[in-house]
């Protein structure tokens, strides 16, 4: 065979061949779960006490996960930066403090660029969490935890560009994050602060951020006539009046719903207590616009007050929460 004819490039299906690359990188997730051992925990737990911030090197391929991982990790409420072993050598280093914890990855755990950051976190006593497929290698034997990545067989049909591996690594990472969040408590309240933008903030907002407060309030009191209810019901402009007693507490709603079900000759006559639909559905400011937009959904209503200790501190209607892009 010539060597013309041997680079040929065949015909491939794709379908196939996506097929396999996704059947090559499962089993190297699986092969990487399967030999998770205390190295982790140990890892997690230096990480959880790090009084800096988490420094994360690689090269190449592995320094695209590397920022990711950084990344990660600093959206998740540890602080985290990447730091290229290149540049590392070229000043900085002094980026680096003896409060830090840095992860180096590297495949072979051989990178020369990775040589001067190694003999510097070591010189100051820096700890350093290795991730690598080689715990003899020159980063696992300077790391203080070696997070040990197994063998596995690349997605790439020639075993030349890094598939299988960059995903474990990036799996790895991932682990570490969300145990880390996990340990450290970290509530979605504390991912809101981190993402207050897009479609993740929108999701995260909560009622408090986009609820009608105060006077705004379409509020009545139950003894109120009717006709009197129906001007601050129109005046308000949501479509549905809320019903308080005496206490302030709310007993009540009045909606669209309700005027045409009550509608007659006498309906201006009544009070608004005979004409509510008694104990409504209720929420409290914390919670999240995207759990409120479900419950309105659930229950075929367009509006929801927002109470505490039964008292009526806020009011949302269906298209302040499509306006603030939740849903």
């Amino acid at each position: 065979m010539t060597l013309e004819e041997n680079t040929k490039i065949k015909p491939i299906d794709p379908l196939d061949s996506a097929a396999r690359t996704l059947d090559a990188e499962i089993a190297g997730l699986e092969k990487l779960k399967s030999t998770l051992s205390k190295d982790f925990e140990k890892a997690v737990e230096m990480l959880a006490g790090v009084g800096g911030r988490i420094i994360v090197s690689g090269m190449g391929k592995s320094g695209h996960i590397g920022r990711k991982i950084a990344a990660t990790l600093a959206s998740t409420g540890t602080p985290a930066q990447f730091v290229h072993p290149g540049e590392a050598s070229h000043g900085d280093l002094g980026m680096i403090t003896a409060q830090d914890v840095v992860i180096g990855l590297s495949w072979s755990g051989e990178t020369p660029e990775l040589g001067n950051l190694l003999s510097y976190v070591k010189r100051f006593k820096i700890p350093l969490i290795g991730m690598t497929s080689n715990v003899d290698s020159a980063l696992g034997v300077a790391a203080d935890v070696c997070l040990t990545l197994p063998k596995a067989e690349e997605a790439c049909p020639y075993g030349l560009a890094p598939t299988t591996s960059t995903t474990m690594q990036l799996a790895m990472g991932d682990a570490l994050a969300v145990a880390l969040l996990q340990r450290r408590g970290f509530t979605n309240m504390d991912f809101k602060s981190f993402h207050p933008g897009g479609k993740l903030g929108s999701g995260l907002m909560i009622l408090n951020d986009i609820m009608v407060k105060s006077d705004m309030l379409p509020l009545c009191e139950d003894s109120m006539q009717m006709s009197e209810a129906l001007m601050i019901m129109t005046g308000k402009g949501f479509g549905c009046l809320g019903v308080i007693n005496l206490e302030g507490d709310l007993i009540g709603v009045i909606t669209d719903g309700d005027l045409r079900r009550h509608m007659g000759t006498d309906l201006l006559d009544k009070t608004a207590a005979d004409i509510m639909t008694k104990d409504p559905k209720t929420v409290v400011d914390t919670m999240l616009a995207a759990e409120a937009l479900a419950m309105m959904n659930d229950n075929k209503i367009q509006s929801l007050f927002i109470c505490e200790e039964s008292k009526p501190i806020g009011f949302i209607h269906l298209h302040d929460l499509l306006r603030a892009g939740v849903g």
